[in-house]
């Protein structure tokens, strides 16, 4: 496609005064070229002048813009088309615009208006793209990739981005009830009953609630959050709490009681000594005096 594009001159050339020229034969009093690089004369001499190498290709970001100056008409032809979006992502449930530009042959770039360009979701959790080149975002378990595609006078392109999770509880069925969407659909797929939190799809006596806090795997009978109470040799004041698994991703708090029942106030351990040994954790109660004492473990996952 050829167009024909007629010149805006942004700014003025002015040669100004020249300086004064002089030999042992005569001398010439400073004038100004005010020709434009035509000719100019005298009584006594004639002077043919050059404007110099006043062509080019001059260009801003923002706004887009290109001028290309000293002809008097450029013929240029677009060979593509180019999508931009920034930033390159896209928050879910939110908005993002997208830009498109003519590539042309010279290498340069012409800005196109969005509503120029007829858009479509290639690929992806995007809702819609509206006339305007308006991208939106539906709602996502983890980020995810999206591809929008534009065609505008013939050509086609692709624009690739990401939309981003940025609530982790929000997902379709999976919304609002305490477990981060994206370890439901890894276990259990999406819009699984199964993967609800009071759920123990493994039957190990551990719902998911808790597999989900503890770093458990919730389709595995084998993988249980163990503890178990130990007495210290030669110390009969003290007593080991020995649990597993532990990650570092989890904080663990032991918190203990002198009796169990409604009302129950439950309080930190003070003083315990804490032992790790790989994937298990030793707390020790340095004074479990108390004729009864019950012990429970906290797991706070960030």
């Amino acid at each position: 496609m050829k167009t024909f594009l007629t010149p805006i001159f942004l700014g003025a050339l002015a040669l100004g005064s020249a300086v004064a020229g002089t030999s042992t034969d005569y001398a010439t009093n400073p004038q100004s070229l005010d020709a434009g690089g035509q000719r100019t004369s005298s009584t006594n001499y004639t002077s043919d002048a050059s404007m110099g190498g006043v062509a080019g290709i001059s260009a801003v970001v923002s706004p887009a813009e290109t001028a290309k100056q000293g002809y008097i008409g450029q013929l240029y032809e677009v060979t593509g088309l180019a999508l931009a979006a920034t930033p390159a992502t896209i928050d879910e449930g939110l908005t993002r615009q997208l830009a498109a530009q003519a590539a042309l042959d010279d290498a340069t770039f012409l800005a196109l208006n969005p509503t120029a360009v007829a858009w479509s979701v290639l690929t992806g959790p995007l809702t819609g793209i509206n006339a305007a080149g308006v991208a939106t975002a539906g709602l996502v378990y983890q980020n995810t990739p999206a591809t929008a595609r534009g065609i505008w006078g013939g050509f086609s392109a692709d624009l690739g981005f990401t939309v981003l999770d940025i609530n982790p509880d929000n997902f379709g069925s999976y919304a609002g009830d305490g477990i981060d969407d994206s370890w439901q659909v890894q276990y259990f797929g999406l819009n699984n009953p199964d993967a609800a939190p009071a759920k123990d799809p493994d039957g190990d006596g551990q719902n998911n609630q808790f597999e989900f806090a503890a770093g458990l795997v919730p389709t595995d009978p084998l993988s249980r959050f163990l503890f178990r109470i130990e007495l210290v040799p030669g110390f009969p004041n003290k007593k080991n709490l020995v649990f597993s698994p532990r990650f570092v991703t989890r904080t663990y708090t032991v918190l203990t009681a002198t009796t169990l029942g409604a009302g129950i106030t439950w309080q930190p351990l003070a003083g315990g000594i804490v032992q790790d040994n790989g994937s298990e954790r030793t707390v020790t109660d340095p004074a479990a005096t108390n004729t009864q004492e019950f012990y429970r473990i906290e797991i706070t996952k960030p």
